[in-house]
């Protein structure tokens, strides 16, 4: 099966969950629950989930193991994707070729949908530790999963924290480690999540754990890097999103400090970095090797 089809495929069985993980949009409050399945269930590549369903696999994780930890990432995700779009923040009038939630439904509304997903997140991942297994290494392994997403979501060093950094730095001149810092934080820290989620949803050894959460710094990175190279070289159509809105809000971004061609070299750096990491796991680890090329070649 060809990466594009792996992922389109993980990303179905993604929806499907979602979906039936979600209250209808029928049942009160409506507006809420229709606000959040407006933005969860509004297209995207899924890579947090298809990343976490993929690392899983390479431990023989069962579906119903992982998927329940696939979708808490993508809630997590699309929380912060709607708050920061919200006109405190990024102000942003597009998101997946769509209006943003808070265009749509305004942005109180906008607000309390995202802070539903988020605590939605975390619920779907408890409600596996309360049946009659509670004791067994899967409840052990689920509330690790817990820890560590709460954590990428909203430590102080996680998602919260990285967002700050990004705030007070606007209208500043980051330097390279500062810069690192910030989107090791805002977006790196919910990839890694997603890897090493997925390795903790399938039993995977300590060892192996810090491996792969080693391989997901560096595809996090590597992805921030190509977001920052899009948002100057890409259309709204492409990127289905408002291009321009780092460099219009004087944000520090790698092409800023680099230029566009040193900072795709960087990226292509990190991403060998990431592949050299899962080479002992020889095979199995295929599909984190394609996705890791696939964040620095994607086009939106």
């Amino acid at each position: 099966m060809s990466l594009d089809a792996y992922m389109s495929e993980r990303a179905a069985r993604t929806e499907s969950w979602l979906d039936r993980l979600l209250p209808p949009s029928g049942e009160s409050p409506e507006v809420l629950h229709q606000a959040m399945r407006y933005s969860l269930l509004g297209g995207g590549k899924r890579l947090r989930p298809v990343l976490c369903i993929a690392t899983s696999e390479m431990f023989a994780a069962a579906e119903g193991d992982v998927m329940p930890v696939a979708c808490a990432l993508e809630m997590v995700h699309t929380y912060s994707l709607i708050h920061d779009d919200l006109p405190a923040m990024d102000n942003d009038d597009l998101r997946r070729g769509r209006p943003t939630c808070h265009k749509v439904y305004g942005e109180a509304m906008a607000i309390l949908a995202g802070d539903a997903l988020l605590t939605r997140a975390f619920g779907v991942l408890a409600e596996a530790t309360s049946g009659p297994d509670a004791r067994s290494n899967l409840s052990a392994r689920r509330l690790r999963i817990i820890e560590r997403l709460a954590m990428a979501a909203g430590g102080s060093r996680g998602m919260v924290g990285g967002q700050v950094i990004d705030l007070e730095s606007e209208g500043k001149a980051l330097d390279v480690e500062h810069l690192d810092a910030l989107h090791a934080a805002k977006t790196g820290a919910l990839l890694t999540a997603a890897v090493v989620t997925g390795a903790i949803a399938g039993g995977a050894s300590d060892d192996d754990i810090a491996t792969l959460e080693r391989y997901g710094r560096n595809v996090g990175l590597a992805f921030q890097i190509a977001d920052d190279v899009l948002d100057v070289t890409s259309t709204p159509e492409q990127l289905g999103k408002t291009p321009g809105k780092d460099a219009a809000a004087a944000k520090a971004t790698y092409p800023g400090l680099f230029g566009i061609e040193a900072s795709k070299t960087r990226a292509r750096h990190l991403v060998d970095d990431a592949i050299a990491v899962v080479e002992p796991f020889g095979a199995g680890a295929e599909r984190l090797r394609e996705i890791a090329c696939f964040v620095i070649d994607r086009r939106k």
